[in-house]
């Protein structure tokens, strides 16, 4: 493959299976494996989501690793994410098709400047709604939401603390459940 040859989904598609890629602008991204606290982390919030996400009826929520296809060239595979009833076409059997209502990234030293500006800007290009960004050094989340100029700071929530989501009304979450 020639240098500055931006790869596709059909050329993600023939990675290895066991191993964890993303496919940002092109470029093919291998992260190291999530911490045991990380995973802590991924599964609290997935389980408390899922739980009232069902209750309400109100889509589907998926925890990593799962592809999402935002384009041709852009795969990635968020900690957690929701896509609406109302959207639920993109939710396919081997992926998500197009961007979630919200997505959650957990940082770690190997994906925090990615998460914070890769992402963060891929995110508001392809229409994700709501994006959490998780800091477990920190023990804080922070919710963005999307407006007309990308995504701008909801809230910024720590220990003691409840997380309200802007995009799953009635939504709320104590922090001290998940750090």
């Amino acid at each position: 493959m020639n240098i500055g040859t931006k790869l596709t989904y059909a050329d993600y598609l023939k990675t290895s299976d066991d191993e964890r890629y993303e496919l940002l602008n092109g470029e093919l991204v291998m992260p190291p494996a999530p911490l045991t606290g990380h995973q802590m982390i991924s599964m609290a919030l997935a389980s408390r989501l899922y739980l009232y996400v069902n209750e309400k009826g109100l889509g589907t929520v998926v925890a990593a690793p799962t592809d999402v296809v935002l384009s041709d060239t852009d795969v990635v595979q968020p900690d957690v994410l929701f896509v609406s009833s109302q959207r639920s076409q993109i939710v396919t059997r081997e992926n998500v098709r197009g961007a979630p209502d919200l997505v959650v990234e957990i940082l770690s030293s190997a994906t925090a400047e990615r998460d914070r500006t890769v992402k963060l800007d891929l995110y508001a290009q392809h229409g994700v709604i709501e994006y959490w960004i998780v800091d477990p050094d920190a023990r804080t989340i922070s919710v963005l939401l999307r407006g007309e100029g990308g995504f701008g700071v909801v809230g910024v929530y720590g220990e003691g603390e409840t997380l309200r989501s802007p995009t799953l009304a009635g939504f709320s979450l104590a922090l001290e459940e998940i750090f």
